[in-house]
C-alpha cells in the first residue's frame, strides 16, 4: 500500500515512511516540491510501532493504579485458592472454586464498564470465553471420580472405549 501512495505522489522508494506512531491517520506521504502533503487514512502496510491499548488513559491517580485492577485481582485470588485446595488434596472443591471464579470473571466483564486487565479482547469474546471455560471446569469438577456429584451416562461409555 505504501508503494501505491508513493507512486501516486511521484516519490522514490525511500520516502513516505510516516511518523512511526503506528496509526494510519498520522502517516504523511511525501509529495513533490510545491505540492501539499496528503494525509493517508489507510493503515500502513508495514507496522512500525505498537498501537496503544484500548482504554490506555489513566482512570485513577498514579498512586491508585492497583485500585483499578480489583476485578482481575479477585479472580486471580479465587483461582489461587482453588489451586491451593487442589494441592492440599481437595481436587473437587478446588476445581469448583476455579470454575466459579471464571464464571464470576464473565459476569464482571459484562456488568462493569472498566475491569482493568480482565479485559483482553472484546467484551462479548471475553464473556463467552470466561463463561465457557468456567462452565467446563465446573462440569469437570462435578463429574470427577470417585463418587461423582453429576452422572452423565454418555461419559461412562466414552471412558470405557478410550481409557479402559
Amino acid at each position: 500500500m505504501q508503494a501505491e501512495h508513493e507512486a501516486e505522489a511521484g516519490t522514490g522508494a525511500g520516502s513516505g515512511t510516516g511518523t512511526g506512531s503506528g496509526s494510519g491517520a498520522e502517516d504523511v506521504v511525501s509529495a513533490p516540491a510545491g505540492a501539499e502533503t496528503a494525509k493517508s487514512r489507510r493503515f500502513p502496510s508495514v507496522t512500525q510501532d505498537t498501537a496503544r491499548p484500548e482504554g490506555h488513559g489513566r482512570a485513577a491517580p498514579g498512586d491508585a493504579l492497583a485500585a483499578r485492577q480489583w476485578p482481575m485481582l479477585s479472580v486471580l485470588a479465587a483461582t489461587a485458592v482453588g489451586l491451593l485446595l487442589t494441592a492440599l488434596g481437595h481436587p473437587r472443591v478446588g476445581c469448583l472454586v476455579i470454575g466459579v471464579a471464571l464464571i464470576a470473571a464473565s459476569v464482571l466483564r459484562r456488568v462493569l464498564p472498566q475491569v482493568g486487565m480482565l479485559a483482553v479482547r472484546s467484551r462479548f469474546t471475553d464473556m463467552v470465553t470466561y463463561g465457557l471455560l468456567g462452565v467446563a471446569v465446573t462440569l469437570l469438577a462435578l463429574v470427577m471420580e470417585p463418587k461423582p456429584l453429576l452422572h452423565l451416562p454418555f461419559l461412562e461409555s466414552a471412558v470405557r472405549f478410550t481409557v479402559r
